[in-house]
Order: C-alpha cells, then sequence, then structure tokens
C-alpha cells in the first residue's frame, strides 16, 4: 500500500507529495494569479482504458493540440490524461482534502510543458506537469456531461481494457466558477514525482449515485481472474511540509 511506495520509490517521502489538506485559514489570496484558460480540441481524444488502477482517457499530445494557459502557468501545457479516484462510498474517495472535506471522487486532467521536449523529460522539471483537479460530489442535479466517460465503462470493465473514446471535449467537465487553490506538488501514484504545478477547482461539479455506482462497477482484475472490485484508489494525505497554498479568490 501507500505507507509501503517509498520502499521501491524514495520520492514517495519527499518534502513536495500530494495529495494535501488544505486548510482556509492557511491559504493566501494572491491578486497576481490571474485566470486559467483551456483551449481543447475535441478531435484529440483518442481511448479510454482500465489500467487496473483507474479508468482514464487518453489524448493525442505530440503537438500544441489542446492546451491549458494562464493561472499560475508560465506557457502552454499539452493535455495528455484525464482520470479518476474514487471511494467505496460518497463520503470519501478525493485525493485532496478541504477543511475536513472529502469528495466522492476527483477529476485529474494531466498536462505537460512541451519545452521539456517530451513527457518524460517534463517529469523530471519542477515547472513539468500541470494537473487541474475537479470535485466530483453526489447530488441530484447530476453533470450530464460525466455521461459520456461513464457510458464507456461497460466496455472496460477489467484491468487491461481499451475502448475507442473519440470527439470529446474536456472542458465540458469543467465547474461554473474559475476560482482555484495552487500549489506545488507531485503525482498521488508512483514514483510520485514532484513535478507537479495544482491547480484545484473550488466548486465541484455533481454526480448522481448511479454515475458512482458505475465507476464502482470497475474492476482491480484481469478477465478471467477473482473480481476485484477498483474502489478507494486515492492516496491517503500527504505532510505539507511549510509549502505555501495560493488561492485565486477572497
Amino acid at each position: 500500500g501507500p505507507e509501503r511506495w517509498h520502499e521501491n520509490y524514495p520520492m514517495a517521502k519527499g518534502d513536495k507529495q500530494s495529495p494535501i489538506e488544505i486548510n482556509s485559514k492557511d491559504v493566501r489570496h494572491d491578486s497576481s494569479l490571474g485566470p486559467w484558460h483551456s483551449s481543447y480540441d475535441p478531435g484529440a481524444a483518442k481511448t479510454i482504458l482500465n489500467n487496473g488502477r483507474t479508468c482514464r482517457v487518453v489524448f493525442d499530445d505530440t503537438f500544441d493540440r489542446s492546451v491549458l494557459r494562464g493561472g499560475p502557468l508560465i506557457g502552454a501545457y499539452r493535455l495528455r490524461q484525464l482520470h479518476l479516484h474514487w471511494g467505496s462510498s460518497d463520503d470519501h474517495g478525493s485525493e485532496h482534502i478541504i477543511d475536513g472535506v472529502k469528495y466522492a471522487a476527483e477529476l485529474h486532467m494531466v498536462h505537460w510543458n512541451p519545452k521539456h521536449g517530451n513527457f518524460a523529460g517534463a517529469l523530471k522539471q519542477p515547472d513539468g506537469v500541470a494537473v487541474v483537479g475537479i470535485f466530483l460530489k453526489v447530488g441530484k442535479t447530476p453533470k450530464p456531461e460525466m455521461k459520456r466517460i461513464l457510458e464507456e465503462i461497460d466496455n472496460i470493465k477489467t484491468k487491461g481494457k481499451e475502448a475507442p473514446f473519440q470527439h470529446f471535449d474536456p472542458s465540458i467537465l469543467f465547474p461554473k466558477s474559475r476560482d482555484y487553490w495552487t500549489y506545488h506538488g507531485s503525482f498521488t501514484t508512483p514514483p510520485c514525482e514532484e513535478c507537479v504545478t495544482w491547480i484545484l477547482l473550488r466548486e465541484p461539479i455533481e454526480v448522481s449515485p448511479d454515475q458512482m455506482a458505475k465507476l464502482r462497477s470497475l474492476s482491480k482484475n484481469g478477465e478471467n481472474e477473482p473480481v476485484n472490485p477498483l474502489v478507494d484508489n486515492c492516496r491517503p494525505t500527504q505532510p505539507v511540509k511549510g509549502r505555501m497554498v495560493r488561492a485565486s479568490f477572497k
């Protein structure tokens, strides 16, 4: 489990690990933080897959086709993939915790900085990667946009399954508000490289209980192995170690 990752991946014990708990009282409003913008090409979406750890949608990142700019970032970052973390019940599942609140799930949109040549190169640089985090809460007015991802779940039930996933604009998943927190951290899966500028959106999006049940119907196991549900794929929060979390809002 996560508490032993550092045995094989020493970085997992580093000083800039993610996720963290964000406490409003420790957050600094930074008026220099501008709005972030995305320009995503729906034609860049390629496939959806179950890798035994998460459900992931992969995008074409061979050129500046779908990019994120602004906010705390300098230059354009290319969208590479999005994936989710979720719990076995609605009271937990998000990786980041806000003032003690855990959401049912957290969606991560992973972008990388092409000035570093390729994705592997970006992983070695402090400004290599930008992840937009969106919280999912269970409610009565679910966001219809999540439907598209969840409709494909039946095609990728078990580990190693992949299905075409085309013509999808992930910006439809953004909440109305563009308010965000930002801090410097890491990937939340091994080797936990500390190359991530996090942009965590304050406003969650809503999913229905049925949609959450759909996510929880995925399996960690391969097709002919005993069923092992894919749930609780979230890393526990890590020590903040003096890092400053900044907010774009008061």
